[in-house]
């Protein structure tokens, strides 16, 4: 074989599985797909569950990818799916999504909002809301899997999909750590990459954004209890009042980002629930404030609680109360890292087949996934965004400085139609190029 031969052989042979990874019917096939995964999504956003309470939500999805021929397994995790797809040699590439919805009353407005009223693990009567687009992720990991089944003879190894319980519980008590402990990589086969993709505020819909390195904060919910002494309303002088004791606690604690951190260090302190007294003309005798504290390093996070314990002591003792605050530390959760070569691999790979403009390379985030624990197994994981806000509505937002909806905002929802499909096509030509290997 001459040197010209052997260089068209080599054209050819590395050129093939690039035509692989965009098929010139993928956006037909997504089309067509398109009414059936609509009402998917209407129907999921409509029935929402908490987390690893998503029962319903899980043998739905089972249900579907045992009819187009995965290997469905059950209730790992509690209530999570795991379904593989063997194609013939290969490697393994894990595509997760989560199940699970939000404790939120829905304000949306649109026909297929949620009504749904629950009692959490905890006894607590709430309202049920798909407020961070799992709805959407789920949908759009459906539709991935029937192109990737209805094209098999594309592609070769081992597709593994998994819906994980419990997102919204994060550290210790999230959904990805109890499926690392139900033997999510012993039980099935340890993938050699894992793939996830989550909704945005900040980009038009269906641009991808990616992130090379630490990507999402870790962060760490305390609960804080102040103590006082009860009485009557009309009475203070009586008493020892925690929810004044509480207010000023607030307050100061605002202080330890504004006056004790570097902000090179990004820190967000939030006290997103108060719990205190039963009426107007009562003076409780303890409230509880619960936290969330977002770092992206152990030492920074450990500087910050250092400073909400001293604030707590110091407002108690001010306030002369009969006894020191009680803090409760619960396991952290960790950043997200996403693998500096997967994702540059996969961005070259999403750009060539979607085009720059909307493919782009994002900022890191405060916000915090449990989609962290994997690559702290030790398998090469990227998270992507997708936009998923209607660009004419973001463009109005960025004209006035009135922020859009947002994930967790009882008003969120995504543009469906151009995020759901970008998000497939998206997925799609990264497992096609990771089990392609180029």
């Amino acid at each position: 074989m001459n040197g010209i031969h052997r260089f068209l052989l080599v054209a050819l042979v590395s050129a093939a599985p690039l035509r692989a990874q965009t098929p010139s019917s993928l956006g037909a096939d997504i089309d067509a797909y398109y009414p059936d995964l609509q009402a998917l999504y209407q129907d999921i956003h409509r029935n929402p569950e908490l987390a690893f309470q998503e029962v319903q939500t899980a043998a739905k999805l089972a249900a579907r990818l045992k009819a187009i021929g995965f290997d469905v397994t059950t209730g790992v995790g509690r209530t999570g799916i795991v379904a593989l797809l063997k194609n013939g040699a290969g490697p393994i590439v894990m595509l997760r999504t989560e199940l699970d919805a939000l404790p939120v009353a829905e304000k949306t407005g649109v026909p297929f909002a949620s009504t749904s009223i629950v009692t959490n693990l905890a006894g607590v009567t709430v309202p049920v809301m798909h407020a961070c687009g799992h709805d959407l992720h789920m949908t759009a990991w459906s539709g991935t899997a029937r192109w990737m089944v209805d094209h098999r003879q594309q592609w070769h190894g081992t597709l593994m999909l998994v819906g994980q319980p419990a997102e919204e519980s994060a550290g210790a008590n999230g959904g990805a750590a109890a499926m690392l402990k139900d033997g999510l990589f012993e039980r099935f086969p340890k993938p050699d990459f894992v793939i996830g993709i989550h909704d945005d505020d900040t980009m038009p819909a269906g641009t991808i954004g990616f992130h090379p390195g630490p990507f999402r904060a870790m962060s760490i919910s305390p609960t804080l209890t102040l103590f006082g002494r009860g009485g009557h309303g009309a009475m203070p002088y009586n008493t020892i009042d925690p929810i004044v004791m509480a207010a000023r606690t607030v307050m100061a604690l605002q202080t330890v980002v504004s006056r004790e951190n570097n902000p090179m260090d990004p820190v967000v302190v939030t006290i997103g629930s108060i719990h205190g007294g039963t009426q107007a003309n009562v003076i409780p005798d303890e409230v509880r404030l619960e936290l969330n504290v977002r770092t992206y390093t152990d030492e920074v996070q450990k500087r910050v609680m250092a400073a909400i314990t001293r604030i707590a002591k110091a407002e108690a003792q001010a306030s002369g109360a009969p006894r020191e605050p009680l803090i409760t530390m619960p396991e952290s959760g960790h950043v997200v890292v996403n693998d500096p070569a997967l994702t540059r691999r996969v961005a070259s790979a999403l750009q060539k087949a979607m085009g720059t403009q909307q493919v782009i390379e994002m900022p890191a985030k405060m916000t915090s996934e449990d989609f962290s624990e994997y690559g702290r197994a030790g398998i090469p994981a990227v998270l992507l965004h997708i936009g998923a806000v209607n660009p004419s509505k973001l463009a109005e937002s960025r004209r006035t400085g009135i922020p859009v909806p947002a994930p967790h905002s009882p008003e969120w929802l995504p543009d469906l139609e151009p995020t759901l499909k970008a998000a497939i096509r998206g997925e799609t030509v990264v497992l096609l190029n990771l089990f392609n290997g180029n």
